[in-house]
């Protein structure tokens, strides 16, 4: 069958004949990263800069004592002159965080599988996960510490415990959102449950998990330090949050301070990682993460 003459020529014709580049060009890359991500990433840095500053130039003008608020630089020295012991403290408040949401994984996702095949299994025992989210971690953290032996263990339940809602509520609402026509046509070819599930309710359930995911990662990291204020544990295996607590009675406000700070970059470098994550996930075939043409 020939073209007829009246029908536009294929984009790639069109650039050949003119020697204009393609429509659909590689971006501009500055640095190996897309022209397009430098201001996501150069503006919030700039924003926090001036933040830092004018922090500092408040503590310096007014010259508040050191005891009740340290200024960035003050901070910044304390963290590199005891980096030694904050550095094992944030491994130990990390490694809690990161066990309690892979169990957290593990544990969401199957119940959400589970739900997704029997309705009356979900409507049993998602409301028993409903009430197990909206009651106060520091309300039943201290229950948990004496009913459990091991510090560390009822640490890592405490932090599960918050982290493990939004994983499951985000995969189940995922596997319940598959497209009914599909599933109907599914049904047609007489698929079995579980091609329906690897092949259906999966990969439309991503998406939603992944939100979870990132939702739960900050989330874990909350549920330890909480969990490390209730138990109190000392000595050298205790965590960022019993640094905080100490410098607190000792009156070493920027050690606090640079314990703070570790927490909350902690909380970001997850959120970011967790957000890469997603990105690589979806970035081919999602509608959130692939790039607009126009």
């Amino acid at each position: 069958m020939t073209a007829s003459p009246l029908a536009p020529a294929p984009l790639s014709q069109v650039a050949e004949q003119d020697g204009t580049a393609p429509v659909f060009a590689q971006e501009r890359r500055v640095l190996g990263l897309p022209a397009s991500t430098w201001p996501k990433l150069l503006m919030p840095l700039a924003v926090g800069l001036v933040a830092l500053a004018a922090w500092e130039a408040v503590v310096r003008y007014n010259e508040i004592p050191h005891y009740i608020l340290p200024g960035p630089l003050l901070v910044a020295k304390t963290m590199w002159t005891d980096w030694g012991t904050l550095s094992g403290s944030l491994w130990i408040t990390l490694s809690i965080s990161m066990a309690a949401l892979c169990v957290a994984v593990v544990a969401g996702v199957s119940l959400a599988v589970l739900f997704a095949q029997s309705k009356w299994v979900e409507l049993s025992f998602f409301p028993y996960a409903v009430i197990l989210q909206v009651t106060p971690i520091v309300a039943i953290a201290p229950l948990i510490i004496i009913w459990v032996d091991d510090v560390r263990l009822a640490l890592l339940i405490c932090a599960w415990i918050v982290a493990f809602f939004p994983i499951l509520s985000n995969t189940t609402l995922g596997l319940n959102s598959a497209d009914h026509n599909l599933l109907n046509l599914f049904q047609l070819y007489k698929a079995t449950r579980f091609q329906t599930l690897r092949y259906l309710r999966l990969p439309a359930a991503t998406p939603y998990f992944l939100a979870g995911l990132k939702i739960s990662g900050g989330l874990s990291l909350i549920g330890a330090v909480v969990a490390e204020f209730v138990a109190g544990t000392g000595g050298s295996q205790s965590g960022l949050a019993y640094r905080i607590l100490e410098s607190g009675y000792q009156l070493r406000i920027p050690r606090m301070f640079a314990a703070l700070f570790m927490i909350s970059i902690s909380g970001i470098v997850i959120f970011l990682c967790l957000s890469y994550l997603s990105h690589l996930v979806l970035r081919r075939w999602h509608e959130s993460a692939v790039k607009r043409e126009n």
